[in-house]
């Protein structure tokens, strides 16, 4: 049994309580023990990276009670590299915290290391009942987060987003009720057994769970036309919580690959065709409407957040192509959104900071301090997410075009990504133009504060990361590859989590006897 898996959430969650127990300690405790516990966050996901290059998943079972009876946490290629990708982001968005705005909110530091401990959770799950307790956590925890230095407009955008969560939860138990009822489980291995010898009577329900299922998870990832909730919460979110949740909408997505690879397979069978008939044209326009979105915002913040959800739209048109070089593709271009996206959101703050009272509203304002280096983390910010060569979004976008390359389908995914991706790099120059060039006089009132240095460390952390996907394409794209290939062949996260001896198992219940 590998302990190395229990760190991820252990880690953070202990880090988390300790600060709450010792609700009185200075902001430099805080601090430190929120670094250690990020810091080693990054360490484990490297060790667990290294481990889950093998063809077998990693399977650690709570208190050494075998599945599907226990609670078991397992780490394939994709868990791993999601974990990864979660603790390089947690330490850039920590480092631009801790520059001052950690200190607008009391449990700031326990409120991130929760969220880290959700996160890391639902990677790692490996049932649905795990996965709704994970997501829970980090949801209440990110609804306290976007709370931090309480405005109006924060309020009334973080209780829109509770609700719709709630009612999305909601839905989540009826869905994981509907399947233990029919299968007898919520292991999802075991789901992927249970599911391929449902009874024809059933096939119905079983459908109906699954869809109830990744309706809840649309939401989550904001696909169209259930993103409505988003741009609000991330454009009035403080800048490093928004940054952070660049993240999130992953999560959703990570959900959604998770059980059309392992539970609600593409096959001969009609339970498994749960997703093609409406995923791609679904994922196009999420994509078209993020981008149109974009074009019309009025702050550099809403202009972001919706370019969030024209990123989701692109990874889940590689995602819907249902082949192995689309679904590596999307992961490559997952990797590359989440970054980019914490760079823009973390750029658009340190603009509208520069700016006075004008903020990051797309209007004439003063002249920026530090004109130069703010135009430039711009200028990279906005090529990237657009997409210009040779950036990580040009090259993940290329990979996506070039996995769609038979039927009606490449007509519709190249013109639409085409045609997004020349509107992306039109709204951020008249973003860009508008912010840099547009100076009024005299100057608006209203204080301005210059980037701090560890402001900029942390954007130079980020961008950095974002370069690497480039330098290392070649062997990151080998990586996602050979994740796409483990991810379509399920029956080694099968096995890796039931054993060899799964059909001795003494089962709860038999299929279809429920009722």
């Amino acid at each position: 049994m590998n302990h190395l898996l229990a760190l991820p959430i252990v880690l953070p969650a202990f880090a988390a309580a300790l600060l709450l127990v010792l609700h009185r300690a200075t902001m430099v405790t805080a601090r430190a023990l929120s670094a250690a516990a990020t810091l080693g966050l990054f360490a484990t996901a490297i060790a667990v990276l290294a481990q889950a290059e093998s063809s077998t998943p990693l399977v650690y079972q709570v208190g050494n009670w075998p599945a599907p009876f226990g609670i078991v946490m397992v780490a394939d290629r994709l868990s791993a590299f999601m974990l990864l990708l979660t603790a390089l982001l947690a330490l850039a968005v920590l480092l631009y915290a801790v520059q001052g705005w950690d200190t607008r909110g009391q449990y700031f530091h326990p409120l991130f290391l929760f969220q880290l401990t959700g996160l890391n959770g639902a990677f790692l799950a490996g049932d649905l009942f795990n996965l709704f307790v994970f997501f829970e956590i980090l949801l209440i925890a990110s609804y306290c987060l976007a709370l931090q230095g309480l405005i109006v407009e924060r309020l009334r955008a973080t209780l829109h987003y509770a609700a719709i969560n709630i009612a999305a939860s909601s839905v989540f138990l009826i869905a994981a009720s509907l399947l233990y009822g029919i299968t007898g489980t919520l292991n999802m291995a075991h789901l992927a057994e249970r599911v391929a010898e449902v009874r024809a009577e059933d096939v119905g329900l079983v459908r109906a769970a699954g869809l109830l299922l990744l309706g809840v998870f649309s939401i989550k990832a904001s696909l169209f036309p259930l993103y409505f909730w988003l741009p609000a919460v991330y454009s009035n979110a403080p800048a490093p919580v928004a940054a952070l949740f660049a993240i999130m909408t992953k999560v959703g997505i990570y959900a959604i690959i998770r059980i059309t690879t392992l539970i609600f397979t593409r096959g001969e069978s009609a339970v498994m065709e749960l997703t093609s008939p409406w995923l791609m044209p679904v994922a196009l326009l999420t994509l078209a409407f993020g981008t149109l979105g974009a074009l019309g915002a009025q702050r550099l913040a809403t202009l972001t957040a919706y370019l969030t959800i024209a990123s989701v739209g692109t990874i889940l048109t590689g995602v819907a192509d249902g082949g192995s070089k689309g679904l590596a593709a999307a992961l490559y271009y997952l990797a590359h959104s989440t970054l980019a996206i914490a760079i823009l959101f973390l750029v658009a703050d340190l603009l509208g900071r520069s700016r006075g009272a004008v903020r990051d509203q797309l209007h004439p304002g003063p002249p920026l301090r530090q004109a130069a280096p703010l135009g430039l983390a711009f200028l990279f910010a906005g090529a990237t997410v657009a997409g210009i060569p040779p950036s990580s979004g040009f090259l993940g976008k290329l990979m996506i075009l070039q996995s769609t390359t038979t039927g009606l389908s490449v007509v519709l995914v190249w013109t639409v990504i085409l045609m997004t991706s020349v509107l992306t790099l039109i709204s951020c120059s008249r973003a860009g133009s508008i912010v840099l060039w547009n100076v009024t006089e005299p100057l608006p009132v209203g204080p301005a504060h210059a980037p701090r240095a560890g402001e900029w460390t942390a954007l130079g952390a980020l961008a950095t990361c974002s370069l690497l996907l480039v330098l290392f394409a070649a062997p990151i794209k080998r990586y996602t590859d050979e994740t796409a290939a483990q991810l379509l062949s399920p029956a080694s996260y099968v096995h890796a989590v039931l054993g060899p001896q799964r059909d001795g198992l003494v089962r709860p219940h038999t299929t279809g006897d429920l009722r």
